[in-house]
């Protein structure tokens, strides 16, 4: 009786999160990549990488050093989206929040980085929004090359705080970048297949919400290099993120009860 009230629950635990999941996946190949701890294959990415970000990094340390991350606080790395909203902390009450952003990274600075980023802290959950890798130049990464970098992130994060799960926000399209929109779809088609295909990792689809009626980007949203997002932006994007995260965690709250109430009531059989 035991073993199939738990896979009864199993299953509702796979289908509800195919249902919070956001966004169409009829084109999406779900596949479970291995991901270890090597970490060799950043070789090719780390001088540039410290390079150009060393000493933001060191900026970020350096807080890491004098300041206190509030308790249950929701991490949130990435690139420049992410160190912009100023008004985070507020945006995402009644969550606390810990903001490490920088630049304009891409996944290749943040895998590099992501053991120096995550390892000092203790998070509730990490949120991740990265929208450099595609930009429509010849140095642009492949949906490829991001799948690899973002489940080495993953994992970087779940090695150092297995009970955390992982947020991917999808890349906003901007009229800064839209000729280059067809091939950050494609980015953003991978990240639903790691989220879906990586345990306690999460899709935040955003797009849908920052396209018109003629599906080109919604300016009003942007500050004037049309690629930032402005105040009623964040006010969107924020509204989706902590969403996510609630729906989220609700659920998981709601599925541990069940699972710890039919195990108590199994024992108490015995």
């Amino acid at each position: 009786m035991r073993s199939i009230v738990l896979l009864c629950l199993v299953i509702a635990l796979t289908i509800s999160k195919v249902w919070l999941f956001q966004g169409d996946s009829r084109d999406s190949t779900v596949r479970a990549t291995e991901v270890t701890s090597d970490d060799s294959f950043l070789a090719r990415y780390r001088e540039e990488a410290i390079r150009r970000w060393e000493k933001d990094i060191k900026n970020l340390e350096a807080r890491d050093a004098t300041e206190s991350d509030p308790e249950d606080a929701i991490m949130f790395i990435g690139s420049s989206s992410i160190r912009r909203w100023s008004d985070i902390a507020i945006d995402m009450a009644p969550f606390q929040t810990i903001q490490r952003g920088y630049g304009g990274a891409k996944y290749s600075d943040v895998a590099v980085f992501a053991k120096r980023l995550l390892h000092p802290h203790e998070y509730r959950a990490l949120v991740i929004f990265v929208g450099n890798d595609v930009q429509g130049k010849p140095g642009d990464h492949t949906p490829d090359q991001v799948e690899e970098l973002v489940r080495y992130i993953v994992s970087v994060s779940q090695r150092h705080q297995s009970n955390a799960p992982v947020f991917l926000i999808e890349v906003t399209p901007t009229s800064k970048r839209y000729s280059a929109w067809p091939a950050i779809r494609k980015v953003n088609a991978r990240l639903r297949e790691i989220a879906l295909s990586t345990p306690d990792t999460h899709f935040i689809a955003t797009a849908e919400h920052y396209l018109d009626p003629e599906r080109k980007p919604r300016d009003e949203l942007f500050v004037r290099d049309r690629l930032h997002l402005n105040e009623a932006g964040y006010d969107q994007w924020a509204a989706l993120i902590r969403r996510r995260i609630t729906e989220t965690f609700k659920f998981k709250s709601e599925f541990e009860a069940k699972a710890g109430a039919a195990a108590a009531s199994e024992s108490s059989r015995k």
